[in-house]
């Protein structure tokens, strides 16, 4: 089995790494790290928590040491290797990790974002770094503002490349490239490879050396389940997955920002002691929520896709999905959170019948199912849910009964068909499993057997929204 010190890396850099408990790399650390000492581009794909950051910085950081210095002068201390993230969530996470592997080497990091006072961050710039960690539009500010230079920059990494895209951030990433030396070593990094994001490389990269490792799967530590369950009742089934199963920490991530804090609030007025994360907090807010969520002072933190990627919790180990995202990508950070470095985890899916398509994407991504398990006293049925029904057009309270003729009225002229037919909401499809009450199939044994070997019943997601559920014939 290779080691660290196999790799190559100074006895300061081992050290650090000692410190930190890191025994062995982790296969995309084991490949990256040898060509990155050697100076050449990256594209790296690997799935979240098995070691990118490490896969990049080490490296990095061993190319630094012949500018290590204890010098004071800002001369000394210029911007050498630039990081760019697409969140101030994982920009902070990976400044932590740089300056724990910088411990016993004489280099400098910072990271800077928004949210926060720029004049906060200008001192510590203008006193030198060699290692800078940054979202995109902050390095801008700094940079409009002339309190950085990138002249001397020789290393560019891009982390999460795919979630710049998302983000929007093209046109801030081509103003940033063209600030740097043109001669530097780019590496591009994410869980997820698009074909947008391919381009990006060919712009950026010099005859990258492309790895590749487990692309777009999840952690094998990670147990996947799905839930179905009508979208009325997903607040009231994540209260009972929460209390049932003493869910101690607990990350929830919704669709939106109003669904996070409206969930967040619910929940805090059934004692469940929750908190919520998303792009309209301020950086204090949610750094504050994200602490006590790791202190365990917060039992379920509601977040949405700002906290997918970036937020590192040791040993994280439950995430719900209250709603299935749009972006099956998005799945693959989102469960990333939990069963990171070798943990064990389990990721939770509420699946209801609007979001079955998403489901069926997750899984193509995934090129496999997802076991679906029914909560007993959740199963989707129309008692849960008021049928889809038609109804008359009411009749205005102004309109009253007129003699068929009436001398003093002229007669009114006739309406087009289309206007007089009256407006009938349209039927609504449904699946059959939404609109019957769930019946097992065995409901006989099910009502015999002892109380410990009643079980939910498992079945592939695909065929619980394919199949209708056709009622006992006994009953």
């Amino acid at each position: 089995m290779t080691t660290f010190a196999e790799l190559g890396l100074a006895p300061d850099i081992l050290r650090a790494l000692d410190d930190m408990g890191y025994a062995t790399p982790t296969p995309i650390q084991e490949q990256v790290i040898p060509l990155a000492m050697q100076g050449g581009d990256i594209l790296g794909a690997a799935q979240t928590g098995t070691g990118k950051t490490a896969a990049f910085a080490l490296p990095l950081i061993q190319r630094l040491l012949p500018f290590a210095n204890n010098g004071t002068s800002p001369a000394k201390h210029p911007i050498r290797a630039l990081i760019l993230t697409p969140t101030r969530e994982l920009a902070i996470q990976v400044e932590e990790s740089v300056k724990a592997y910088c411990k016993h080497v004489p280099l400098r990091s910072l990271v800077v974002f928004g949210g926060v006072n720029i004049n906060t961050q200008i001192p510590i710039l203008k006193a030198g770094v060699e290692i800078l960690v940054a979202t995109p539009g902050r390095l801008l500010d700094h940079v409009q503002n002339k309190t950085l230079m990138l002249n001397q920059v020789n290393t560019l990494v891009l982390d999460e490349a795919d979630r710049m895209l998302d983000m929007g951030f093209m046109p801030d990433l081509k103003r940033i490239v063209e600030l740097l030396p043109a001669q530097r070593v780019n590496m591009m990094f994410s869980a997820t490879f698009p074909e947008e994001i391919r381009k990006l490389a060919d712009k950026i990269l010099n005859n990258a050396t492309f790895i590749e490792v487990a692309r777009n799967e999840t952690a094998v530590t990670v147990t996947q389940v799905v839930h179905p369950v009508h979208h009325e009742r997903k607040r009231q089934l994540l209260v009972h997955l929460v209390k049932t199963r003493d869910l101690s920490q607990v990350l929830v991530f919704t669709g939106t920002k109003l669904g996070c804090n409206r969930l967040a609030n619910e929940l805090n007025k059934l004692g469940l002691h929750a908190d919520a994360i998303h792009g309209d907090k301020t950086q204090q807010e949610r750094m504050k929520a994200l602490d006590a969520f790791k202190a365990g002072s917060i039992r379920v933190l509601v977040a949405t896709d700002v906290a997918a990627r970036g937020i590192d919790i040791e040993a994280l180990p439950f995430v719900i999905n209250y709603d299935l995202p749009h972006n099956p990508e998005d799945y693959v950070h989102r469960i990333g959170r939990t069963g990171r470095a070798g943990a064990k985890g389990e990721a939770i899916s509420l699946v209801s019948e609007s979001e079955t398509r998403y489901l069926k994407d997750i899984e193509k991504l995934l090129d496999r199912s997802i076991d679906a398990v029914i909560v007993p006293g959740f199963e989707p049925g129309a008692a849960d849910v008021p049928a889809f029904q038609s109804r008359e057009p009411r009749q205005s309270s102004r309109q009253v009964d007129r003699p068929a003729e009436c001398p003093t009225e002229q007669p009114a002229t006739e309406l087009p068909a289309a206007r007089r037919a009256p407006r009938v909401k349209p039927a609504v499809a449904r699946d059959a499993l939404f609109d019957a009450p769930y019946v097992p199939r065995d409901s006989t044994r099910a009502a015999s057997a002892p109380e410990s070997d009643r079980r939910p019943p498992k079945r592939q997601v695909a065929a619980l929204f394919r199949t209708p559920v056709k009622p006992d014939p006994a009953e």
